[in-house]
């Protein structure tokens, strides 16, 4: 098992084996492989990551748990919660935001359950009326900074559908400027158009 963490477009993969996918990331000659967790070797993995040529980190313990945890006390956490809506026609909904195509969500707000949130949010940034929820497709990892803390954000995507003619408008005070649907046979050219780990939410579906 792994859990994926992207550091822009660079990810970091927290693992107890190494499987397929990690196997061919940690053969890249640019690729960071620790089998460590003291946290030494972690500010010299986030130090590495800085560098223009970094192309993957590996992190490597037999208990995911407890390395999970050693990992993530060098960042601020932060959840967020969101969709990917469908519509009666079969088609998913894209929002443009900051240049790229995107899949609405937020952050979790006090007192709100992840599922709560992940409907509000898609109702607030979409204007679409009662998405009806449906399983979790994936939680994704990204990093970024922000006021000078290092924030890592675990987002939280659901499946969920709209019935009838819905009306949508994009919340222009989130930066978004356009919203599509698109068909499942078409969703593969905007794959480059857009965040890796969106790249990893349509390609489970």
């Amino acid at each position: 098992m792994y859990i994926k963490i992207y550091f822009g477009d660079k990810p970091v993969f927290l693992c107890n084996e190494l499987d397929e996918t990690v196997e061919e990331y940690r053969h890249h000659p640019d690729a960071v492989f620790i089998d460590e967790i003291s946290g030494h070797a972690i500010k010299s993995l986030l130090h590495e990551i800085a560098k223009e040529e970094f192309h993957a980190g590996i992190l490597l313990h037999s208990n995911l748990d407890e390395l999970r945890k050693v990992f993530f006390k060098h960042f601020t956490l932060i959840t967020a919660a969101g969709g990917l809506v469908e519509n009666e026609k079969g088609e998913y909904l894209l929002i443009y935001r900051r240049g790229k195509w995107d899949l609405p969500k937020g952050k979790l707000d006090p007192g709100e359950t992840i599922e709560q949130c992940a409907v509000r949010e898609v109702e607030e940034e979409t204007g679409l009326q009662q998405p009806e929820l449906k399983k979790l497709i994936t939680i994704t990892y990204h990093t970024y900074n922000e006021f000078g803390k290092h924030i890592l954000k675990d987002s939280h995507w659901y499946k969920m559908k709209v019935k009838g003619p819905q009306t949508t408008k994009p919340q222009t005070e989130e930066d978004i400027l356009e919203i599509k649907w698109v068909k499942k046979k078409e969703i593969e050219q905007y794959l480059n158009d857009t965040f890796p780990s969106i790249r990893d939410v349509l390609e489970k579906v």
